[in-house]
């Protein structure tokens, strides 16, 4: 099978969250199994110049974008074993950062006519084109719209992927027909709850829906998840599948990991000591024996920060530090830094992402908490247990299908309703089972041992694909 995989974001390139990390991983580990997969991605100027010098010139061409013809140019990288094809207008990508632009609308709208326009100038004809997010969610739009009564195109099957249901590509009704050129016979595709919304289309024109774990799956049918998209994905049911992510295990190896500070395994855990007490002193934290809670995380609602407010006290009585490393809502930063103030010494705060630090203070702590509103997958919590960190989570999306409560023969502490005292509750239980070094320990291995690989994932999107070709 061919395989083009589409995204916004890939690293090592660029990246913003979750979906670069899957578009950096996935299509490496379709390819081990014997597939072709190639992945095609906007050229930001953001990129690093040693990518860009190693970039090929393949084809320029002009895009037709309602009235418009942009010209583009399409430029190839080989990178992990994997083609990627980068699609440069200096009109559209030119810019500081990846998304949050007044005209992201028709920024991504002609990267996803670009993507279709480019298989006439490539070498390479897909049998399955996977689009993912609102981003390209127009892919299958446009396919079936300008492009599926040509030879070249009548047979390629299209799959979309939704990795947060909050993002939809949601405009008005009149960016149709100026700006994405879908003529009015055609715009009950993107229509949805009297809005032009991209991903819309996407779920109704393309041949496969996943998400990023079986559970959000089932989520996104239930209206408190799904952010309007419930009656839409109920419809359209028996194409939707849930995928649980992976994570890069080679990336994420604290037995190679050259960014913490001392290297460890399942089989030697000495190294891990070292690492806790650097971090400790990187984090402004007293060198003490008390378990460190941490959180790795963007300072939003949807994180669960409110729940961490309300009890935050109730946690600090207990025999407890606690790490946060995180950026977002003013509202939360400024808690978290009085929060700092008031527990000198036992709490340790950094406003922003750095991505070695983030690397030491998984490495580090003892508990990793995570009690999100809701989750698509989450991949900090599988990061944690591959570090030797045991989560505290809430059991919600892919939060749920990667971690099982130790009551039950798993290896972290979970808790099942949006509750602060339920959270505070799951967060005693480690503190007081932390108190036996050896049970801890031997918990700390099991989920060192636990298969977070692609392997698993690339293994059920091809059996999906095959369905298709």
């Amino acid at each position: 099978m061919k395989i083009l995989f589409v995204a916004s974001e890939a690293v090592p390139f660029f990246a913003t969250g979750g979906l670069a990390d899957v578009a950096g991983s996935l299509p490496r580990v379709i390819r081990s199994r014997q597939q072709a997969c190639r992945v095609v991605l906007p050229l930001y100027n953001t990129i690093k110049p040693e990518y860009r010098d190693k970039m090929e010139f393949v084809a320029e061409f002009a895009v037709p974008l309602a009235w418009r013809m942009q010209p583009c140019t399409v430029y190839r990288l080989t990178e992990g074993g994997v083609i990627h094809y980068f699609i440069e207008s200096s009109y559209y990508f030119n810019r500081n950062r990846l998304y949050g632009e007044y005209d992201d609308a028709e920024r991504f709208a002609f990267f996803s006519k670009a993507v279709l326009e480019m298989i006439q100038h490539i070498d390479f004809q897909p049998d399955i084109i996977h689009c993912n997010d609102w981003q390209t969610a127009l892919v299958p739009t446009f396919l079936k719209i300008f492009y599926k009564n040509l030879e070249a195109y009548k047979n390629i099957k299209t799959v979309f992927t939704i990795h947060n249901v909050q993002f939809q590509g949601k405009y008005g009704m009149e960016l149709c027909e100026d700006t994405l050129g879908i003529p009015a016979y055609a715009q009950g595709m993107v229509e949805y709850d009297s809005c032009c919304n991209f991903m819309k289309g996407a779920v109704e024109n393309c041949d496969l829906v996943t998400t990023v774990s079986e559970n959000y799956a089932v989520e996104l049918m239930d209206p408190w998840f799904a952010h309007g998209m419930d009656r839409l994905l109920r419809q359209y049911r028996n194409k939707l599948s849930g995928v649980t992510n992976g994570i890069d295990t080679k990336r994420f190896n604290p037995a190679v990991d050259s960014k913490i500070s001392a290297k460890f395994s399942e089989r030697d855990m000495d190294g891990k000591a070292i690492c806790r007490r650097e971090m400790q002193k990187a984090m402004g934290i007293a060198a003490d024996d008390r378990p460190i809670i941490a959180m790795v995380t963007r300072l939003t609602y949807q994180k669960g920060l409110d729940l961490v407010k309300y009890v935050f006290d109730d946690i600090m009585k207990l025999p407890v530090s606690f790490v946060l490393l995180a950026s977002g809502d003013f509202d939360y930063e400024r808690y978290f830094r009085e929060a700092q103030n008031r527990y000198a010494g036992r709490v340790g705060v950094y406003i922003g992402f750095d991505p070695e630090l983030s690397q030491r203070v998984y490495a580090g702590a003892d508990i990793f908490l995570m009690p999100s509103v809701t989750e698509p997958c989450g991949l900090a919590q599988m990061i944690a247990l591959r570090y030797g960190t045991t989560p505290i989570v809430r059991k919600t999306g892919g939060l749920s299908d990667t971690v099982m409560d130790v009551g039950d023969g798993g290896v972290g502490y979970t808790f099942q309703t949006y509750n602060a005292y339920d959270m505070l509750g799951a967060i005693e239980r480690a503190v007081a089972d932390f108190e036996n070094k050896e049970g801890w320990a031997e918990n700390q291995k099991r989920g060192m041992e636990m298969d977070f690989g692609w392997g698993n994932a690339a293994n059920k999107y091809i059996e999906l694909y095959e369905k298709l070709v």
